[in-house]
């Protein structure tokens, strides 16, 4: 039953982060960010939110997505969704962009597997691939760079 409902809610969050696509999952970029951590789900989630607003963006919401899970009986780790991002930025994208507002704020997804927990998040330079703006293309490549430096700050 454990295993179930792990593999249910790892479908559930993959498919929350999960960008569809014909593109093999390494080419140009990976499509998912993924780091694993040798720690429990709070201490992570603490410096997980702390490398958030080192690397320079702020805190918008903590997303619990374990609760209708749990109401319907499945046994559940901890799981939720950090979203983040730089305010002005996330206004002047979605008005310039109005496309952009479904990736907007940015997210990652944070669960309690066993004794570690996980962060995935959807890689934003596949963003590319959808839109081909010369414009955005700086703005994917330096949200790539940040989410790896997060999850590398958050896995010291």
């Amino acid at each position: 039953m454990k295993f179930v409902a792990n593999t249910l809610m790892l479908t559930l969050l993959l498919s929350l982060t999960v960008f569809a696509t014909d593109a093999p999952a390494v080419e140009p970029a990976q499509e998912l960010l993924m780091v694993r951590v040798n720690n429990t789900f709070s201490y992570t989630m603490s410096a997980l939110q702390n490398a958030v607003v080192k690397q320079g963006y702020q805190l918008i919401r903590v997303q619990r997505v374990d609760i209708g899970l749990t109401k319907s009986g499945y046994k559940t780790a901890e799981y939720r969704i950090v979203f983040f991002g730089k305010i002005k930025e996330i206004r002047d994208l979605s008005r310039k962009h109005p496309t952009l507002i479904p990736f907007l704020p940015l997210k990652i997804v944070i669960y309690a597997e066993g004794d570690e927990t996980i962060l995935l998040a959807t890689n934003p330079a596949k963003l590319g691939s959808f839109y081909p703006d010369k414009s955005l293309a700086s703005y994917f490549s330096r949200w790539e760079r940040d989410f790896r430096a997060i999850m590398r700050r958050t896995k010291s």
